[in-house]
């Protein structure tokens, strides 16, 4: 059962557990988007991780996933993070996004883990790492900032 928590704004405390969250994104965002965002796979206070299966479509020449399909994967995460402690406000928006890319991504599995690093009552700040095989190994690190309403 989707909740929906209305404690003060907190780092430590949810205001949506997985299957809230999963279903206001889904809502948010058009069907046909969906598949280049990937999967919520856990909502944990401070952090929330996503999976993102990259079909053929997002790949670049030289076989590897594009900066583009990675860059949105980490805005859709650090947008489901900040959602996921400040509950349904569709009009959170991302006014940073700072990536580096370390290594190509090959066309696997990618896990997006988002740690909130500060959360205030006006700005987000989230760190956010991909990885495909190894945790230890990032494919990318972004630093992403987010204007609350």
């Amino acid at each position: 059962m989707a909740t929906i928590s209305q404690n003060p704004i907190s780092d430590d405390r949810l205001r949506f557990d997985l299957a809230g969250l999963a279903l206001f994104l889904d809502a948010a965002f058009p069907a046909a988007a969906r598949p280049a965002f990937g999967d919520l796979v856990s909502v944990e206070p401070g952090h929330v991780r996503m999976q993102l299966n990259p079909g053929s479509d997002m790949v670049r020449p030289g076989g590897i996933v594009s900066g583009p399909t990675l860059m949105g994967l980490v805005d859709v995460a650090a947008y489901a993070v900040v959602l996921a402690h400040v509950g349904p406000v569709a009009m959170a928006v991302t006014n940073t996004l700072n990536i580096t890319f370390l290594r190509a991504c090959h066309l696997a599995p990618i896990v997006a883990d988002a740690p909130v690093l500060k959360l205030g009552r006006r700005l987000a700040t989230l760190d956010v790492r991909l990885w495909q095989e190894a945790e230890h190994r990032p494919v990318a690190q972004a630093t992403v900032g987010f204007v609350l309403p």
